[in-house]
């Protein structure tokens, strides 16, 4: 089994991440989202998920791929963690609808 734990791996489960969230939201409503606990909860857990693998890459290679909003990543996972309960819908749905999409496409040709 190969463990190894490189910028491809923490990509790749950013990847991941981001399929999931694009998968169970695609045609969604934002008041369908909202009224299912499970899916908000897997959706704040995931985006979290996504800035601390994000994290994780070396700077190297952010620095190569500025065209990634890095900060802004880890400022949604910090609004997330920090601001739980005081989450804006609004922008956790503009966040699922342009941002993740736009993402996932970024770091596709990455890999």
């Amino acid at each position: 089994m190969d463990n190894v734990k490189n910028d491809r791996y923490y990509l790749n489960k950013m990847i991941a991440d981001l399929e999931f969230m694009i998968e169970h939201t695609k045609g969604k409503t934002s008041d369908e989202i909202e009224a299912n606990p499970l899916l908000m909860d897997s959706i704040m857990f995931r985006l979290v998920q996504i800035a601390e693998n994000g994290e994780k890459l070396t700077g190297a290679f952010k620095e190569e791929h500025k065209e990634v909003k890095w900060k802004a990543i880890k400022g949604m996972r910090n609004r997330i963690v920090h601001d739980y309960g005081f989450i804006d819908m609004t922008i956790v749905y503009d966040t699922i609808t342009n941002s993740i999409p736009e993402l996932y496409k970024q770091l596709k040709d990455l890999v």
